[in-house]
């Protein structure tokens, strides 16, 4: 039943452009996609399979940034790491402290 929805949504939703391969295994990308995606010469295209489909996932300047941001988006209002990595050391250095001070006392 969920593959019937699926097909029902690619057929109804998403515009679908027909291309062929070449002996090489070589496609086009339609050019409206190209410019959609900033797709040009020399662009890097990462292309990996999920569930029964190829998938191109075009690694331009402009899309790496929007990860990224969208990296950062997803950890603000969080809590500092370097506050909390510094506040780690701080505990930790006061561990070896007790240490050295229980050492001295003992001799």
């Amino acid at each position: 039943m969920y593959y019937f929805f699926e097909m029902l949504y690619f057929s109804c939703m998403v515009e679908r452009t027909e291309t062929r391969a070449t002996e090489k295994g070589q496609i086009v990308i339609p050019a409206a996609l190209r410019k959609k995606y900033g797709i040009k010469k020399g662009t890097r295209i990462q292309v990996y399979e999920k569930d029964d489909h190829i998938i191109l996932d075009p690694l331009s300047p402009q899309l790496i940034r929007q990860k990224i941001e969208k990296l950062y988006g997803s950890a603000k209002g969080g809590p500092s790491l370097t506050k909390e990595l510094e506040a780690e050391r701080a505990r930790d250095r006061e561990k070896e402290e007790r240490k050295i001070d229980r050492g001295s006392r003992i001799r």
